[in-house]
């Protein structure tokens, strides 16, 4: 043992660390183990990616997630095998942005046409919608924000139409590492730490996610025993177990203690919604995008409106091409913030909203020489993971998972390892609003996967299985990312290493390091009021993208995520 600079003075029965470099000592009374690294863990250099080429690939924001996804495959499975057993997962190894008690939309493209799946819950029957109207803003924590967790019947559901190995063996990489551990990444242990200064003082969630105490460091072994015992009987009962069984009773007591209204009936009658996705063609391709109540008719009009301008010919990151994209999410916004609601509630049909006229008369409201502002609101944040994959027999599928902010609503269910979403903070407070909130009712989501498929006669590089998660960035990333690959002809890695902009509201932009200093003080006289960030960073939105190349695929991953483009 004193070779290898490593010692321990008693077995430990806590979270280790993990990294196997410098020294590790244990303390026998506390059972802690510290972690003394030779090195650190900041990356203090650009980081360049190369596209990874292969038949089979998963791509997602951990490479452990990844590599489950892999694994499923090199078994027999196919794509949304492997995306099931990658979004399991990654409730275990990045619980910091989604969990089993959150929401899944995914899109499936089966070889021949493209399917969309609405993973969202509803509001409780008995939630007091007019007490929180007397709110001036809705609750972020507690139970007031939970909605129906959507994310396991998404599983259940995706496997039931399109799977190809059995439920439980999909699940089975994810209860592995509840039980037997993993070593967390540096982003996720940075954003653990962000989650227990908001949460910390909550039992249950200190109880499932504190260490001795503390949030886990970058390479600290982890066990999430309470997660490995839930996602188990999530698997042997198809889901069932979680709407309709102990799960369920658990969900409901715990409610019901908490102050909560939630009920194992709410759960019980919970169910996933197919969907016709809504698209728009874009410079050859069609964009598809689940319909709302998700928020993706924002970057189809959007990129309905840009279609209108030839960018291609302009200088790919000059102020023009950045105007007319910040100007046209704008208008994109204005309609998403007024519009998009739960599907039964809806004042506008996506088709009008969508119609090629309209979106003509959009595209005419902006000025070349002038940003402006069209009152677009302002965007909801949120925490999310996405996860994209492709088989070699031509399927793919675009999935995005999460608890809204961080690890949600800070509600954990005892013994069980589910944290409780937030979703209905999405909710607006506004009445007469298609999206005020209500009981048995869906939110706004930002959550969006996006699909690009080929029209009549076009070619098979045009299926891209892509999206950039980060709440209200998302729209704002399939607009940038897609346009960088039709418009200026980037590759998949190239396009998601490019550095981005992010309106935030009125005529304020952020803007990432990278652009060229003529671009920025272009935009600044055009009137765009930036907001300089001293580094790219996941504000910006964290992307994977899967394109259909030759006899394979093409495969990028954001370098401002832990994750990783893998296959074989």
């Amino acid at each position: 043992m004193a070779s290898s600079g490593i010692s321990f003075t008693a077995q430990h029965t806590g979270s280790e660390c993990g990294n196997g470099i410098g020294s590790v000592t244990a303390s026998p009374a506390a059972g802690i183990v510290s972690c003394m690294s030779t090195f650190e863990w900041d990356l203090p250099y650009p980081s360049q990616r190369e596209p990874v080429n292969a038949r089979n690939i998963v791509a997602t924001s951990s490479p452990i997630a990844a590599q489950a996804g892999l694994s499923i495959l090199r078994k027999g499975g196919n794509a949304v095998d492997a995306a099931i057993a990658t979004a399991a997962c990654m409730t275990v190894v990045e619980p910091t942005s989604n969990g089993i008690g959150g929401d899944a939309f995914a899109l499936v493209w089966d070889g021949s046409r493209v399917h969309g799946l609405n993973g969202s819950g509803r509001s409780p029957k008995a939630l007091d919608a007019e007490r929180l109207l007397q709110a001036d803003r809705y609750p972020r924590t507690g139970w007031d924000p939970i909605t129906v967790p959507g994310c396991v019947q998404a599983w259940v559901d995706l496997s039931e139409r399109f799977g190809r190995l059995e439920f439980a063996e999909c699940i089975e990489p994810a209860v592995h590492y509840a039980s037997e551990g993993y070593l967390v990444s540096p982003q996720t242990a940075r954003y653990w730490a962000r989650g227990a200064g908001l949460y910390g003082r909550m039992d249950a969630w200190s109880d499932t996610f504190l260490f001795d105490g503390a949030p886990p460091k970058p390479g600290q072994l982890v066990r999430l025993p309470d997660h490995a015992t839930t996602l188990a009987s999530i698997g042997e009962t198809r889901g069932r177990s979680f709407y309709r069984g102990h799960l369920a009773t658990a969900i409901a007591q715990a409610s019901k203690a908490g102050g909560g209204v939630m009920t194992e009936s709410d759960l019980a009658e919970h169910e996933g919604i197919w969907v016709d996705p809504i698209s728009i063609d874009y410079r050859g391709i069609r964009l598809n995008e689940i319909p709302p109540n998700g928020q993706g008719i924002a970057a189809l009009i959007a990129l309905g409106i840009l279609r209108h301008f030839d960018i291609g010919s302009m200088a790919v990151d000059s102020a023009e091409v950045l105007h007319l994209q910040i100007e046209s999410m704008k208008l994109g916004f204005a309609d998403a913030h007024r519009h998009v609601a739960d599907p039964d509630a809806l004042q506008a049909s996506c088709d009008d909203l969508l119609a090629d006229a309209r979106l003509k008369e959009l595209a005419g409201r902006i000025d070349a020489n002038r940003a402006q502002d069209f009152n677009s609101g302002i965007p909801k944040p949120g925490g999310t993971i996405y996860l994209s994959t492709a088989d070699e027999e031509g399927r793919c599928v675009s999935m995005i998972q999460s608890n809204y902010t961080g690890f949600g609503s800070g509600v954990v269910i005892p013994g069980t390892g589910i944290a409780m979403q937030n979703r209905g903070a999405c909710f607006t407070l506004e009445r007469g609003h298609p999206n005020v909130v209500a009981p048995e009712k869906r939110p706004y989501h930002t959550i969006i996967p996006a699909m690009a498929t080929p029209l009549a006669g076009g070619s098979p590089s045009d299926l891209i299985t892509f999206g950039v998660m980060g709440g209200f960035m998302q729209p704002q990333g399939h607009l940038q990312v897609l346009s960088r690959m039709q418009d200026f002809n980037q590759n998949p890695q190239a396009a998601l290493d490019a550095p981005r902009w992010q309106w935030t509201s009125g005529m304020e932009v952020k803007i990432e390091p990278g652009f060229p200093s003529d671009t920025l003080a272009g935009l600044s006289a055009l009137g765009h009021e930036l907001k300089r960030a001293e580094e790219r960073s996941v504000s910006f939105g964290r992307g994977q993208v899967i394109r259909r190349f030759g006899s394979g695929w093409c495969a990028g991953s954001d370098l401002r995520a832990d994750g990783q483009a893998a296959g074989f």
